[in-house]
């Protein structure tokens, strides 16, 4: 299939590509950039007309299993698992017709999302191509407890990163702080000290997987940053004197060094915020002291949570591009090329390049331009196949 007459943004430029204004998708769903006039052997072709043609979008931070309209953090595992897969079966194909080719799951207490990747991957069900933790490593009657990754202690959680690993997990996930949903646990305490998170990330690391934590705290965040890890989640800066008061400058230096990635896990509805002129001002600082710093970003929304919809990261987008004063082709990137190249991604997907995966948003306005654009999809592809024509 040859997409014709489009105008192309390939995931990293500073703007559209004057080289090509055609993408043809080739029968193993890779891609191949070219223009309107090469046809070949009258392959079927598809008049676009000027439409713009950017990657698909990855959301580096999604909780497949949980509900957004369910606020019981305990009651999803009380769902049985075949209403629970069909659930997740769903919310996977609206995050997929929604332009999102690609995410990153971050924690369920079954294993179940590992279900739904592989019959995606199958071609079974559509839906994102997914990358999942499993079971995060917490402390006992830590952050999310009940999904059954508590350690005590270094040797426990050896035992956790085993047991993810005989699952078949893709990475590893920690939780270095507290969190809100877990009646009982504190965002700003640190769950683990320095050693056991370098035990943590150390033996990851040795079974070839990448390690996220889940980090509110400044002292969680510190763990994790020191041990290593290559994501931190939130980045919430919390402390006593509340959210985002104890900010360091000199550990953000140090998480640029390590060349960590952030994934703040903004989401659509912090909107609500926009109109605050103080909460702007001070957010606005933030990151862009932490990029200034050399800190790199990856889109995120931790759907899942209450009221967080998993097809929401098209609408989050231009809010997390107000909250941290980005740049539209800056937001663009930190959710196709650059979180690609985070989550290992980066000869699959989220660019638009001879070899990758046709993982495609059409969209009939510039998103370079109004970042609203991604709301409005004409036509999506995923993996060569079309699952939204127009």
């Amino acid at each position: 299939m040859l997409l014709r007459n489009v105008t192309l943004w390939d995931g990293c430029g500073s703007g559209y590509s004057s080289d090509y204004d055609a993408v043809r998708i080739l029968p193993d769903g890779t891609l191949q950039c070219t223009t309107s006039d090469d046809r070949i052997n009258n392959e079927p072709a598809k008049d676009l007309a000027g439409a713009y043609v950017i990657p698909g979008l990855i959301d580096a931070h999604i909780h497949l299993c949980l509900d957004p309209e369910e606020s019981d953090p305990f009651a999803h595992g009380k769902v049985p698992e075949t209403i629970q897969l069909k659930a997740m079966a769903l919310r996977a194909k609206k995050m997929v017709e929604a332009g999102i080719t690609a995410a990153r799951d971050l924690g369920g207490g079954q294993w179940l999302e590992l279900k739904i990747r592989d019959a995606i991957l199958a071609g079974e069900i559509p839906g994102p191509r997914l990358i999942c933790a499993g079971q995060p490593i917490t402390s006992p009657g830590g952050h999310c407890h009940f999904w059954g990754g508590e350690a005590e202690d270094t040797a426990a959680a050896m035992a956790v990163i085993a047991r993810q690993a005989e699952a078949g997990v893709d990475l590893i996930k920690v939780m270095a702080t507290g969190g809100n949903i877990t009646p009982g646990s504190k965002p700003m305490d640190a769950q683990f000290d320095g050693a056991v998170m370098q035990s943590i990330v150390n033996e990851a690391n040795r079974l070839g997987y990448s390690v996220a934590a889940h980090c509110h705290g400044t002292d969680g965040i510190r763990h994790a940053a020191h041990a290593g890890v290559t994501t931190i989640e939130h980045c919430s800066w919390v402390g006593p004197n509340g959210w985002g008061k104890h900010f360091d400058l000199d550990l953000a230096k140090d998480i640029a060094r390590a060349g960590i990635w952030i994934s703040p896990t903004v989401n659509a509805g912090w909107g609500r915020h926009l109109t605050n002129e103080n909460y702007m001002a001070a957010m606005n600082t933030r990151y862009q002291t932490m990029k200034s710093s050399g800190c790199q970003f990856i889109a995120s929304t931790d759907s899942g949570i209450p009221n967080v919809f998993h097809e929401d990261l098209p609408k989050a987008l231009a809010v997390y591009q107000a909250v941290a004063a980005f740049s539209n082709v800056e937001t663009l990137r930190s959710a196709t090329s650059d979180c690609a190249l985070a989550l290992g991604l980066e000869n699959v997907t989220g660019r638009v390049k001879d070899g990758l995966s046709a993982d495609l948003m059409i969209l009939s306005e510039s998103p370079l331009s109004d970042l609203r654009a991604l709301q409005k999809p004409l036509e999506i592809y995923a993996r060569g196949a079309a699952v939204l024509s127009s």
